[in-house]
């Protein structure tokens, strides 16, 4: 090469290594530039702010539904045979309709038996009274000795006596007749029967058990510690097995506690179904239900914007730069769509809502209106 062009060659190609190292710096830095200048948002997102609502405060529990009242119908003839039963498990009775009906055969003849006897000792009381009378006119005119005036006078009065036995002893008999007949003690439900036509009971043997007057009550277990927040009178709504509810009120608390399980019952009167047949509830069933304790202040939130991650829950802050900060949050009461937040959250912190769940913490979004 002509020794004239080299150095003009050097010079091209430093000129040309200086462009190439220019342009590889600048496709570098604007490598480094672009992710930030073309960042898109990961979700288009609503939000809001909590809001204050007044939510009912309630206390949970479990527990049986048992009847009111159990009565036990007996019989109370000894020895009869029973020959009619008129009622069966689950019919209505009012009190005094007659249940069962036994034999009367035997009674009706030991009351015929005990009214003739009555009648003789009328009769003999009639003559003793008659002669008593006759001497007690010849007491003056000494024609009776006094001891045989005094035999007529016992005599009289011991015929008197046997009067009162017949009458006593046919009572008795017209009550066994009475019992021939098992009337209701009271009106209510038979729950349970064990007389059977034809058999022979002693007396004391149970023939039917009933629910006195239909009431079913609540018999909710609640542990110590929330017992003083219950009173009689507060209501509380329960739910049978069926998912039926009804709202019932507490008539009593236990005045003692179970030591085993630290918890006391607390009875709730159940309101009486116009069918036995068709009531959502039935004695021994179990039920849940909650006592309503009155109503409180509380910041609450949509439950679309409560995401539940790792049995924690949380919610999204949307930050100035439109990227949204992960919150951990304590909730609490529910009341329809919306969430009682108790702590980890300001009443002034915008949230999200539509597109919590897909969110992570630090993510950039885009928001719309509603």
């Amino acid at each position: 090469m002509n020794a004239k062009l080299k150095p003009l060659a050097y010079i091209l190609a430093a000129a040309f290594a200086v462009s190439a190292a220019s342009i590889a710096a600048y496709s570098q830095a604007a490598d480094e530039k672009k992710p930030e200048a073309t960042a898109k948002a990961a979700l288009t997102v609503t939000i809001t702010k909590p809001s204050n609502a007044s939510l009912p405060i309630k206390l949970a529990a479990n527990g049986n539904v048992a009847a009111w009242q159990e009565a036990s119908v007996s019989s109370e003839s000894n020895g009869l045979r029973l020959t009619e039963v008129r009622v069966n498990v689950g019919d209505v009775v009012k009190a005094g309709e007659v249940l069962a009906v036994f034999s009367a055969d035997t009674v009706n003849a030991d009351l015929a038996q005990a009214q003739a006897a009555l009648h003789e000792a009328e009769a003999n009381a009639a003559d003793a009274a008659a002669n008593a009378a006759r001497a007690r006119t010849l007491q003056n005119s000494g024609a009776l000795s006094v001891q045989q005036i005094s035999q007529y006078n016992t005599a009289e009065q011991t015929a008197n006596a046997r009067i009162a036995s017949a009458k006593a002893a046919l009572a008795s008999q017209q009550l066994r007749l009475k019992y021939t007949k098992v009337v209701a003690p009271d009106s209510g439900v038979i729950s349970a029967r064990s007389a059977t036509v034809g058999a022979v009971s002693g007396a004391g043997t149970e023939l039917f058990r009933m629910i006195r007057q239909g009431r079913l009550e609540w018999r909710a277990e609640v542990v110590a510690a929330d017992l003083r927040h219950l009173k009689p009178g507060i209501s509380a709504v329960v739910k049978a097995a069926n998912g039926s509810e009804t709202t019932g009120k507490v008539r009593m608390i236990a005045p003692t506690v179970d030591p085993q399980t630290r918890s006391a019952l607390v009875y709730v009167d159940l309101p009486q179904s116009a069918s036995t047949k068709d009531a959502p509830f039935k004695a021994g069933m179990f039920a849940s239900g909650q006592f309503q304790l009155g109503a409180s202040d509380a910041m609450t939130v949509p439950q679309q914007a409560i995401v539940v991650r790792d049995g924690f829950s949380f919610v999204f802050r949307l930050n100035g730069d439109k990227h949204v900060s992960q919150l951990k949050v304590q909730p609490g009461r529910r009341l329809g769509d919306r969430i009682e937040v108790l702590g980890g959250l300001d009443a002034n912190t915008q949230i999200v809502v539509r597109g919590a769940g897909f969110l992570n913490d630090g993510d950039l979004v885009n928001v719309v209106a509603k």
